[in-house]
């Protein structure tokens, strides 16, 4: 009797995914690529499958991918660093992850311009799966910062007052609206603009107490009184001029430096008022274990907040992956609102 014996292969099954990669530094517009590449069809072990839903544009993102910003990923990498994703599968080994849970990157440099990733269980974080599409793509960065300098730097009472200049900025927006639900005063400082009355009004519907320009609080026209907290993202002379409002024992907070002019601070108010100047970043914070189930406080915190509609995100451009350029180049000269890719 004859036998045959058939040789049998097994195929595996590829996931094709779009991505958007850099594989030097440059301008970003140019920098970035469009591609696609193969995942396998399972995670290995300890690995994360995700299929990224939606990632932001941001400042850090630009800088990164032309070299200038501290986190420097091992090139070619994925741009971005914000975004939020849902978990497709998980590997062998893989704990502390469900289907369906959404994730955000556990720090910055992990890359969430694509449309598929397979990471491993340490670079993501567990959010909120019920929160809207557009607070969970910025869950990450901007309303934790405004959150932590709030939190992390002064006891700060109801009835104290908050100064910060940049008054217009996606974090001040959060600062602001962060200030009303904790009963703290919040006083902003913006640039001089042809539509400055519509601008105050806008900060002031958020919550805003009082909106000054630059002028203003450069020529001392600012009389509030009992400043305990100034949050710094200019530098500067408007450093200068916001460190000399402080009353004692006050700090100025510096998390950003958009003259690209030192931190300034006048020598009486450092001496005689003991005040203090700090620094703060948050892809650092996120870096300390220590910080991990404050993390999950304060994102329930800011998530209950969102729901509950007193914490408003910013409007966004919604953009496919593949009008990349065009994207970038609106994220880089458009400031009034943010281009959000949506995969």
């Amino acid at each position: 009797m004859l036998t045959f014996r058939g040789i049998f292969r097994i195929s595996t099954r590829n996931l094709t995914t779009k991505q958007l990669v850099y594989a030097a530094n440059g301008n970003p517009p140019e920098a970035i690529k469009f591609e696609t590449v193969e995942l396998p069809d399972k995670p290995l072990t300890g690995h994360v499958h995700v299929k990224w839903i939606a990632a932001p544009i941001n400042p850090a993102d630009l800088n990164q991918i032309q070299g200038v910003y501290p986190v420097k990923p091992t090139l070619p990498a994925v741009g971005g660093n914000e975004g939020f994703g849902r978990v497709e599968q998980i590997g062998e080994g893989v704990t502390g992850f469900k289907v369906g849970d959404h994730v955000l990157p556990g720090r910055s440099g992990l890359g969430t311009w694509r449309e598929h990733g397979h990471h491993k269980q340490d670079q993501l974080f567990v959010i909120d799966n019920t929160l809207p599409l557009e607070a969970s793509a910025v869950l990450q960065v901007n309303p934790p910062t405004a959150y932590r300098m709030l939190k992390d730097f002064v006891d700060l009472k109801p009835g104290d007052v908050v100064l910060q200049n940049a008054g217009n900025s996606a974090v001040s927006r959060y600062v602001i609206q962060i200030c009303k639900i904790l009963g703290f005063r919040s006083v902003s400082v913006v640039r001089k603009r042809d539509d400055l009355e519509k601008l105050v009004e806008d900060l002031k519907s958020l919550g805003a107490d009082e909106v000054y320009t630059e002028e203003e609080l450069c020529s001392r026209k600012i009389k509030t009184k009992g400043i305990k907290l100034a949050l710094n993202s200019v530098g500067g002379k408007s450093s200068l001029f916001l460190a000399a409002h402080l009353e004692d024992n006050g700090v100025m907070v510096t998390y950003g430096g958009m003259s690209k002019q030192p931190v300034q601070c006048p020598t009486g108010p450092l001496i005689f008022k003991d005040i203090k100047l700090v620094g703060y970043w948050m892809s650092r914070w996120y870096e300390q274990e220590e910080n991990i189930q404050e993390r999950h406080k304060m994102y329930a915190e800011l998530g209950k907040w969102i729901k509950a509609g007193q914490l408003k995100t910013p409007c966004f451009e919604k953009r496919k992956i593949t009008d990349h350029v065009s994207a970038l180049e609106d994220g880089m000269n458009k400031f009034d609102r943010k281009q959000l890719f949506v995969f």
